[in-house]
């Protein structure tokens, strides 16, 4: 059964890459990049992976669901995980459940809500008559695998929803948006301590909020991560570590707009059970751009990591961004 479920997420991944190159061509033959649809798909979440400056694609762990699924073949136990975060746009809050069976591999099922506030309606003499809400949802199914000792690949299934709803009286009386997508991702450890991952994500139909003229295609993206342990490397220990990586992003339909993700992760004692984290993100946009610290603990079955991002954006005004994952095993 294992080799089964492991020759189905092979050959998935194959698929989506050979997938993402047609896309990439018919983008160069084209010359014009369209504007994409479903941006909060881009925004980072677990505080991991915002403390780590979105330099995720190689790790293995709970928030693997929202960077690489191939990182969930890690998961040694089952568990749930809450994850939290502040953006400029709005607030995030994702609910996860892990399964996971010994010599077959991870599975896992996730909601994720993007809550981007309410805005009142009022008439000519500024009464009020009404308020408009705006929420993206996503739905995820994952399933992860080792193809090997050191090579182990991943799947994610995406609902997509953006819902604009009215209460009252609305110029607009709401509009809702749905579409499908796929994650497809491996990582590999060619030589103790070194750290290889590559995904695609996002690569699905557009999002049509009205009309086929109207559609946006989704934000696919290409991404590539090598991750090195230098302080036990250096030190001989195992019981500290201390990885620096380095992470490439990608447009799959317009190609040549890289964004630039470097993260630091030390963490010691048994079973890294305390974890010091910084990242930056260089990114095609400036808004983005700044640091990222976080902390993470880790006891018995429980696990809570914090973030804050130190970019300073305009778009987040006077918003201090924090973000908060709690994991437990169960």
């Amino acid at each position: 059964m294992r080799n089964r479920f492991s020759s189905l997420l092979l050959a998935t991944g194959v698929g989506l890459t050979l997938l993402a190159g047609s896309f990439s061509d018919a983008r160069a033959q084209s010359g014009e990049a369209p504007p994409e649809g479903a941006l909060f798909l881009l925004l980072p979440a677990g505080a991991q992976g915002v403390a780590l400056g979105r330099a995720m694609t190689w790790v293995e762990g709970i928030e693997s669901v929202f960077w690489n699924p191939a990182g969930l073949a890690g998961v040694t136990r089952s568990q749930g995980i809450v994850v939290r975060g502040d953006h400029a746009v709005g607030t995030a809050t994702s609910g996860t459940a892990i399964y996971v069976r010994q010599g077959l591999g991870a599975f896992g099922a996730s909601y994720y809500l993007l809550d981007a506030g309410e805005i009142d309606q009022t008439d000519g003499a500024n009464n009020y008559i009404g308020t408009i809400t705006i929420r993206n949802h996503l739905g995820v199914i994952s399933g992860a695998t080792r193809l090997s000792d050191r090579v182990a690949a991943g799947v994610n299934l995406k609902v997509i929803r953006f819902q604009l709803a009215c209460r009252g009286i609305c110029a607009d009386e709401g509009t809702t948006a749905t579409t499908y997508a796929v994650d497809a991702g491996v990582q590999g450890t060619p030589v103790d301590r070194l750290r290889l991952g590559a995904m695609v994500a996002h690569l699905g139909p557009s999002l049509q909020v009205k009309n086929a003229e109207q559609a946006d295609p989704l934000p696919a993206r290409v991404r590539v991560a090598v991750a090195y342990d230098v302080v036990a490397t250096l030190t001989g220990r195992e019981d500290v570590h201390g990885w620096l990586a380095v992470e490439v992003e990608d447009h799959v339909r317009s190609p040549g707009s890289l964004s630039y993700y470097l993260g630091t992760d030390l963490s010691a004692g048994v079973g890294d059970m305390l974890s010091l984290r910084a990242g930056y993100v260089w990114s095609e946009t400036d808004q983005e751009d700044g640091g990222r610290v976080g902390l993470g603990l880790r006891y018995e079955r429980f696990e809570l990591s914090i973030a804050k991002s130190l970019a300073i954006s305009a778009l987040a005004g006077d918003a201090d961004p924090v973000h908060v994952t709690f994991a437990f095993g169960f």
